[in-house]
């Protein structure tokens, strides 16, 4: 019985993997080819060659991504985001949705942005327990005037599903700044603390 209960638990350590793998890549795959519904029907990949192949609306929404990056990055397309900007900003309600993913998405999809490029222990939800979280930038506007010492925003990721978690403000004093990539991090805490950072040297130890 013993080997039989290795035997599954191997088998279950190599198919859980690669089955969880495919899953999210054809969920991926077909929540992305779900972008050919704005070509012509005359055009659909289907129809052009008779049979269906997954993986055209990854290409597409790819070039649609690269032509809407190029046409913003000049002058012309600059005035145009603008102007499409200045025009949400006028209607009601849509304008507080649009301007708030839009602040989320600017800083961390900039060049310049600082959120998620670091990090950081913290004690959390308590002190004495300790847990990975990222900082996010640094408090502001009303919110600062109260904060009498130097503040970072940390966001403290749930595991093993990152996606939820909590906004926390934290003394910088208080936070351990770590050395292991943002990916490295993220792997730690999906795993829940199983798979570690390759190099154990990196994690920097807490002071007592």
């Amino acid at each position: 019985m013993s080997a039989l209960r290795k035997w599954l638990f191997t088998g279950l350590l190599v198919i859980v993997p690669g089955v969880i793998t495919i899953a999210v890549l054809n969920w991926i795959v077909g929540t992305l080819d779900q972008t050919l519904q704005i070509l012509p029907g005359a055009w659909q990949p289907d129809k052009l060659l008779g049979f269906h192949i997954p993986g055209f609306g990854v290409l597409l929404t790819l070039l649609i991504l690269l032509l809407v990056g190029a046409t913003a990055s000049n002058f012309a397309g600059r005035k145009l985001v603008q102007f499409g900007d200045s025009l949400v900003s006028r209607i009601p309600v849509v304008r507080s949705i649009y301007s708030s993913v839009k602040q989320v998405s600017d800083t961390l999809f900039s060049e310049s942005g600082n959120a998620f490029r670091t990090a950081v222990l913290v004690q959390w939800p308590r002190e004495g327990v300790w847990t990975v979280a990222f900082v996010t930038g640094t408090p502001g506007g009303e919110v600062a005037a109260y904060l009498r010492d130097e503040f970072v925003s940390v966001y403290v990721p749930t595991t093993p599903n990152p996606t939820g978690g909590y906004f926390v403000m934290v003394r910088k004093s208080d936070c351990v700044e770590l050395d292991m990539s943002v990916d490295a991090a993220l792997k730690y805490i999906i795993s829940m603390g199983v798979v570690a950072p390759a190099d154990p040297a990196l994690v920097s130890v807490p002071p007592k």
